[in-house]
């Protein structure tokens, strides 16, 4: 870039030059371009680019294990004790059995200790997920004749038979039972949102989860754990009722609950009882002395472990009738290719399920990277996530994604790298090969509790509402409207909501900004809102006008009736009372505007309107953030009819992407620092008004020798 060499001086007083930019590439020049970089190849960009994809080789090699290997440890053992009851637990939520929920917790750890970005995240099973997992399994499995209210001890069952033996042949069932074809049904739902993941993350679309915003996503949580809260109603009072789907799902299952709630098994509500009591004292107890505890209190194991001891020797299930876990295997199930037709029936699933995957991992990714001073890279974290969904959907795993409460115990408990998530792997891999086949008389009443207890963070959120409100009365509407929704309709349903309405609030907001004339403060060059600083003459004959937002197509109505008002003129309507009368009639003569007559003219032409009480108006465009082809349009016509009453109409505080689109819309000149622009654009309100200023004593001065 070059300046220009016109005098940095003039009048002893330093001037801006505007700088000669070069005009930007064309679009055929930019797409060579970057496809030219994109297909250089050499051994130091595919060193990067490895690097770039698995950032865990960078910051290994710096790693100290004096100041960092305690802690990550001591939070991987934490985590890894705190997964294995949850990924127990949320297998119910998913329509899955236990063994899944664990091999998912496995490789989503060891996958995003490659591929992640953030230091503090924890990557798992999250309940948000699982419940819309398990929406799309109950969904395809009451497709396929099964009937998924019925709970089986365990995978020994395999819950193979059908209401409809017509439809063996036709999907292909004859060797795949209920929990065969659930897992299925998961894998291919996991692979699909994960592939969206990724091709988010490979176009550069990290910026795309930035649209849910943080209401929406406290709304979809809140709404969320309200269905998930009554899924497992029937877990905790051991009542067999159908499992409902589609709109109306929670107020359908409340319905049939009531119905049977005489059917409640007793053994399941006292066991519930009991842990509910448990868990909710020990969470209560880790708030209040959260300070003095170097680690959490592991209740959810110590309750699981309890649990499964009293009902083993209780005999619970055989005695009372009692649902337990069931066998669960050990070891690794060989790996298996999702099936392409269920990938293709559940792909508008998948995307729901990409993007709140996506949303909630990008923003805490973000929000821990803030509070410990580092950087994650968004598109990154897209790659990461999306991997930990693709690659272990081919060895039995469902859904994943970053988790707040297990990401707030590893940062407790002194988290300092994602090695941590590899000792948390080991913890799970030493269930997976060793000790998950003790859970078999675990209680499913003791899982809902856990799942229950761990939806107190989401439900709280209720009570920010209030405070929201004060804040933002149409983010509290975002919060509100989204968690009605996913509550009373369904949870896609909901997201879907709370995603049109945020755009709604947002084009809202710049359908109708704050507009004011501004006035000057004594002899200074400061110019303010009267109705926001007291001391402010307004500039005579100058109109100088603030518009605080874009302006573009759905605006430029309020735009111009905004002006017309604040100013007393509206000027399309003068210049068309003008061209009816003829020429010889003054610029506004007789018209009333602005709700009051402006008086009459001398009936002659004149270079200075002798009707209106101002001669120049002063757009600042500083909070003008962008301009489109309505926007421009709006004016240039305000510019043409300003000009045709001896108005002048200028500019003041243009960023350089409204500079550019007025340039090329013909606004102004087409080369920068051409005499039409330096006419037309000012870097500040008072510089503009002083040009309009000398402006307009030069035109009265050719009035008077006329």
């Amino acid at each position: 870039m070059e300046a220009s060499s016109e005098n940095t001086e003039q009048g002893g007083r330093p001037v801006l030059v505007r700088r000669h930019l070069p005009p930007p590439p064309g679009l055929r020049e930019a797409l060579k371009a970057g496809l030219r970089r994109s297909c250089a190849c050499s051994l130091q960009g595919a060193w990067a680019q490895m690097q770039a994809l698995f950032p865990a080789i960078c910051w290994l090699r710096g790693y100290q294990p004096r100041e960092a290997l305690a802690g990550d440890i001591m939070s991987g053992l934490v985590i890894g004790i705190i997964l294995v009851p949850q990924a127990i637990a949320y297998s119910l939520l998913a329509g899955l059995q236990p063994i899944y929920s664990l091999y998912t917790s496995f490789f989503a750890n060891l996958i995003y200790f490659l591929m992640g970005t953030s230091r503090h995240v924890s990557v798992g099973i999250f309940s948000l997920l699982c419940l819309m997992v398990g929406q799309v399994v109950d969904r395809e499995l009451l497709l396929a004749g099964f009937d998924p209210s019925q709970d089986g001890p365990g995978p020994g069952a395999n819950r193979s038979s059908l209401n409809d033996s017509a439809t063996v042949p036709a999907l292909g069932l004859q060797d795949c039972g209920q929990d065969c074809y659930a897992i299925r049904v998961a894998t291919a739902l996991t692979l699909v949102a994960g592939l969206y993941q990724v091709l988010m993350g490979i176009l550069g679309l990290g910026f795309v989860s930035a649209f849910l915003s943080q209401p929406l996503l406290d709304g979809f949580a809140m709404g969320a754990s309200v269905t998930i809260l009554t899924s497992q109603l029937r877990h905790l009072l051991g009542v067999r009722v159908p499992r409902h789907r589609g709109p109306g799902l929670v107020v359908s299952t409340w319905l049939s609950l009531l119905r049977g709630a005489g059917q409640a098994n007793l053994c399941d509500v006292l066991t519930s009882a009991v842990c509910l009591a448990v868990l909710l004292a020990a969470k209560e107890l880790s708030d209040r002395f959260q300070h003095r505890l170097r680690v959490p209190l592991p209740a959810e194991l110590l309750v699981i472990v309890v649990a499964t001891l009293v009902s083993h020797l209780g005999q619970f299930h055989e005695r009372f009738g009692s649902s337990v876990a069931g066998n669960i295997p050990t070891g690794f199930v060989a790996p298996r290719v999702p099936d392409l037709g269920l990938m293709w029936r559940v792909a508008l699933d998948a995307a729901s399920l990409a993007l709140v995957g996506s949303a909630f991992s990008i923003s805490l990714a973000e929000m821990f990277a803030r509070s410990h001073g580092y950087a994650v890279r968004a598109n990154q974290e897209l790659l990461a996530v999306g991997c930990c969904n693709v690659l272990p959907a081919f060895f039995h795993c469902f859904a994943t994604s970053a988790a707040l409460a297990k990401s707030l115990v590893k940062t407790a408990t002194g988290c300092r790298t994602q090695l941590s998530s590899v000792v948390s792997a080991a913890v799970v891999l030493l269930v997976l090969l060793v000790l998950a086949p003790l859970f078999r008389d675990l209680q499913r009443s003791v899982l809902a509790c856990v799942i229950v207890v761990s939806l107190r963070g989401a439900l709280r959120k209720v009570r920010d509402v209030p405070r929201l409100w004060r804040l933002s009365p149409a983010d509290a509407l975002v919060w509100v409207a989204t968690a009605a929704t996913c509550v009373l309709i369904s949870t896609e349903a909901g997201l879907l909501a709370g995603v049109l309405l945020s755009l709604l609030s947002l084009a809202g907001r710049t359908r109708r900004p704050r507009t004011a004339l501004l006035a000057r403060a004594g002899g200074s060059s400061f110019y303010g809102d009267p109705a926001e600083f007291e001391g402010l003459a307004p500039e005579p004959g100058v109109q100088v006008f603030r518009f605080t937002g874009p302006l573009y197509y759905a605006n430029k109505d309020f735009f111009l009736q905004s002006l017309y008002s604040l100013t007393g003129l509206d000027v399309g309507y003068a210049v068309a009372r003008r061209k009816e009368r003829g020429p010889g009639v003054g610029a506004g003569e007789g018209d009333p505007v602005g709700g009051r007559d402006l008086g009459s003219g001398s009936g002659t032409a004149s270079l200075v309107p002798a009707v209106t009480h101002f001669h120049a108006v002063v757009i600042d465009c500083a909070p003008l953030l962008f301009l489109d082809v309505a926007g421009l349009a709006t004016l240039q016509e305000l510019h043409r009819d300003y000009g045709a009453l001896g108005i002048s109409l200028l500019l003041a505080c243009c960023n350089p992407s409204v500079t550019d689109m007025l340039r090329r819309g013909g606004f102004l000149g087409e080369d920068p620092g051409d005499e039409a622009e330096d006419g037309q654009l000012f870097p500040s309100v008072h510089c503009a008004v002083q040009a309009a200023r000398a402006r307009h004593q030069e035109l009265a001065a050719a009035n008077s020798i006329l």
